[in-house]
This record gives C-alpha cells, structure tokens and sequence, in this order.
C-alpha cells in the first residue's frame, strides 16, 4: 500500500493556473500508476486523467483536453497536474489515486485501491 498526499489546491480566478501535487510514501512511486479524480458535493467522483508508470502514456477526460497536464517525478515520488484556463465548473475536492497495474491507465474508481485525501481547488467567476 503506498500512501498518498495530495496539495496545491486552492482559490483562483477563471482564466488561471494551478498545480497540484500528489506526494507518494511508503512505496517507490514508480511502481504504480496514477490517476487524478475531482468530486463536487452532490456529485459522483469523476476521472479527470491518468499516467502509467513511466509517463509515456497519459489519459484525459475530454472536459480537460488541452487544459490539464499530467506528468510525474519518480525520482521525487510524486505526479503532478498542472491546470490551465481554469473555470468556474472546474470548482472540486481533487483527489489522486494509485494502482500496481502500473502500466495502465485505468478510468475507473474501482480500479484504484490506494487514494489520498485532496485539495480543494475553487475557481471564481
């Protein structure tokens, strides 16, 4: 089981840029690979995208294409999710998660055993 720490959430204007991080311990991150899901209260938890382990592949919800960028720093143990052109309906608790299948890039919750807690990220109109 590795252990997940999500950060770099927070408050910003539409139009802006945020980066948010996911910090791995407890196991070499590079055994694993991660996907980003956001939930808004009221709301399902949603994939937003996914990398495998080395970062040669990737996946993107389409809401995201060409917004959103995934990437990772085995040497750092972590990935992050850089967000751009950011709206208001982008407003969600982010949350990344972690799976030994480390060569996929899986899209569903069920598919990912290990999660962290998440960072708001809040997008003001």
């Amino acid at each position: 089981q590795v252990q997940l720490v999500e950060s770099g959430g927070g408050l910003v204007q539409a139009g802006g840029s945020l980066r948010l991080s996911c910090a791995a311990s407890g196991r070499a991150l590079n055994n694993y690979a991660v996907g980003w899901f956001r939930q808004v209260p009221g709301k399902e938890r949603e994939f937003v995208t996914s990398i495998n382990w080395s970062g040669g592949n990737t996946d993107y919800a389409e809401f995201v294409k060409g917004r959103f960028t995934i990437s990772r720093d085995n040497a750092k143990n972590t990935v992050y999710l850089q967000m751009n052109s950011l709206k208001p309906e982008d407003t969600a608790l982010y949350y990344c998660a972690a799976t030994p299948y480390r060569s996929a890039t899986y899209r569903r919750e069920h598919q990912y055993p290990d999660w962290g807690q998440g960072t708001q990220v809040t997008v003001s109109s």
